[in-house]
């Protein structure tokens, strides 16, 4: 049996391990309303103390308040479970709710962003060419495919591509072993973009490689999360980084300053090598992702490899998001890149992201044409359940109108509170005929669809208000690529590791996860 274990002499580090945990809790959106509890509850005692005698004004005024906040709910956009959640924290903290509401909506701090994003992706509209003859044949298919590509559009430049080989991985360590010989191969550049980067076995091999190829005058650029610098990484990791030779970024980083910018992070996982290869998939690097650590069990999760031209589309994305904090944004020199594949591999492929700060569900919306146009069946796995009235009704319409819906969720959870929220749509969703099973191993963190044995989507967009509404995600579609029988064969080898989900276990759930999961079901857009 393979050793996983690792040793210290096996990791290569730049910076001291740090203990992780507390500060990611202390600046979530939950303890954010806990607080906010807890200081109108202290206003208001504070208040029948001093104000004892203006209290029924006091009242009067609060009822005005809450009335113009519900008003103000009522008429803004968000979907109709958000606005629930809102009227329940209203009702309980009127003042300090509305006030919530009236910052998270104005975007205060997210303004300048906003901008910048619209702004490029205004400018790169058309910044990739798409392949001639592609559309006209999509156009006579009746999969809906061409449908698709005018819709992502809308949003952003993402070309349907034919001349592009993609390649399924079943494992997190089947992924890390393709990648690092791709990255011994890069002559021009390395563009990584990923949600988390932990110090280790996994994140320290690959470094190894990025300091060799930048000292070869190989163009390496290092982009996370800046929710990392209160979790697995020191605020200095940058310029660690930038001593040896790697150009860093972290985005949005946390600041002593109060912003709704904090809000949408980036949980993409990117990396391109010079413009011909790309993954994606849900692997962020640590050790958990490829097991050389065990945290919830056995880790599964799944990866994707491109080869060709629909590669350029994840250089897009990344130089997207890179050029947000630059002051002239550069593109042409790296979009431009012929992708030289040998042969003509079969099938379509369709990279795309999705941006939080436009009014486009692309991720959302994705899966649904998926689940609408099923004709036999439809199966995912997802490492959270955390549903919109759409999603939830496109599942069970899908079940109802007699397509095989399976989901795959994990048996052992990494937030046992999503995993309550989770169980809460068991019910409804298995008594419309949705078959759910858990990964009795561990913990699944892959975001898979595939359906009727032509499409397919492998990408980091997970089934939960975070992903679907808050978070910079992308994914790749695919239609009768060469891979997709392996998607198929993998969701059927993890499905016999797992327990399905009956009437009778949701009956018999621990207590904890009924209470948690009905409690939680009031904030859970907020999540």
């Amino acid at each position: 049996m393979k050793d996983n274990s690792v040793k210290e002499s096996d990791v290569y580090r730049l910076a001291k391990p740090r203990k992780k945990g507390l500060l990611r809790l202390i600046f979530s959106r939950f303890f954010v309303i806990v607080l906010l509890l807890i200081v109108q509850i202290l206003i208001t005692i504070s208040l029948y103390a001093w104000l004892e005698d203006l209290f029924p004004y006091f009242s009067g005024f609060i009822a005005v308040f809450t009335i113009c906040g519900v008003i103000y709910l009522f008429n803004s956009g968000m979907d109709s479970a958000a606005k629930l959640s809102w009227m329940f924290i209203i009702a309980i903290v009127p003042i300090t709710g509305v006030a919530f509401l009236a910052f998270t909506k104005t975007n205060i701090g997210n303004r300048k962003v906003r901008r910048r994003v619209d702004e490029l992706i205004s400018m790169t509209k058309d910044a990739l060419e798409q392949p001639a003859g592609v559309r006209e044949t999509l156009e006579a298919d009746t999969s809906g495919t061409d449908d698709l590509v005018k819709y992502l559009n809308r949003s952003g430049c993402f070309p349907v591509y034919d001349r592009t080989e993609a390649t399924y991985f079943p494992l997190g360590e089947d992924m890390f072993e393709a990648l690092l010989p791709e990255l011994e191969k890069a002559e021009k550049f390395i563009f990584m973009e990923f949600f988390i980067i932990d110090e280790g076995y996994m994140w320290g091999s690959i470094l190894k490689i990025l300091e060799e190829k930048a000292k070869n005058g190989v163009d390496v650029r290092v982009m996370y999360d800046g929710m990392l610098e209160v979790s697995t990484l020191p605020s200095d990791y940058c310029r660690l980084l930038q001593e040896h030779g790697i150009q860093a970024k972290a985005f949005s980083p946390i600041r002593p300053v109060v912003s709704s910018h904090y809000n949408y992070r980036d949980h993409r996982k990117i990396l391109v090598i010079d413009g011909k290869v790309a993954f994606t998939g849900g692997v962020n690097l640590a050790d958990e992702y490829i097991n050389r650590i065990e945290r919830f069990g056995h880790w599964k999760d799944v990866g994707l490899m491109l080869k060709g031209d629909a590669a350029s589309s994840f250089t897009l994305m990344f130089l997207q998001m890179w050029n947000i904090t630059e002051k002239e944004a550069v593109f042409e020199p790296w979009l431009a890149v012929p992708s030289d594949l040998p042969g003509v591999p079969s099938g379509y492929v369709i990279p795309y992201g999705d941006c939080p700060l436009d009014n486009d569900k692309v991720g959302e919306a994705v899966y649904m044409d998926i689940l609408n146009r099923a004709v036999d069946y439809v199966h995912i796995m997802t490492p959270y359940l955390i549903l919109d009235g759409e999603l939830e009704t496109a599942l069970k319409y899908a079940a109802q109108r007699g397509v095989d819906v399976k989901l795959i969720l994990p048996g052992i959870p990494d937030k046992k509170l999503a995993f309550a929220l989770a169980k809460s749509h068991y019910k409804r969703l298995v008594e419309a005929g949705v078959k759910i099973y858990e990964y009795t191993p561990g913990f699944v963190h892959a975001k898979v669809f595939t359906s009727d044995d032509k499409k397919a989507v492998v990408g980091t967009i997970n089934l939960d208000y975070r992903s679907l509404y808050h978070h910079f995600e992308c994914a790749a579609y695919m239609y009768r690529t060469a891979c997709i029988p392996d998607i198929e064969r993998d969701f059927q080898e993890t499905l016999v590791k797992c327990r399905e989900v009956t009437p009778e276990s949701i009956k018999n759930e621990k207590f904890f996860y009924k209470a948690a999961g009905s409690l939680m079901q009031f904030i859970a857009p907020l999540m």
